[in-house]
């Protein structure tokens, strides 16, 4: 059984309809930590899930090689201001 050609149109579609659904998912698993932490509770493996989703994405776009240099340092610039944020909370929780 043969499969049918698909036009870009419909390869367009399915792809805005998957960013979509990746957007929801991540969004509400987010909602869900914040909600999960104003209760004290704890919220590692829901954003290492979040994490890990974008991990994804990223090692798929560098296997392809379709990652840009704008793109690269926008990433960069995000890791880092992560980084920075963590940092300076963490300091804040120690210092209780």
């Amino acid at each position: 059984m043969a499969l049918n050609p698909r036009d870009e149109r419909e390869t367009a579609i399915d792809h805005a309809a998957d960013r979509l659904s990746f957007l929801v998912l991540a969004y509400g698993v987010l909602a869900i930590a914040a909600w999960r932490s104003f209760n004290g509770e704890a919220t590692w493996d829901l954003l290492g899930l979040v994490i890990a989703a974008g991990g994804v994405g990223l090692v798929y776009r560098l296997r392809k090689g379709t990652v840009t240099r704008t793109w690269t340092i926008v990433a960069g610039l995000s890791v880092v201001a992560a980084v920075i944020i963590a940092a300076i909370l963490a300091a804040g929780m120690v210092s209780r």
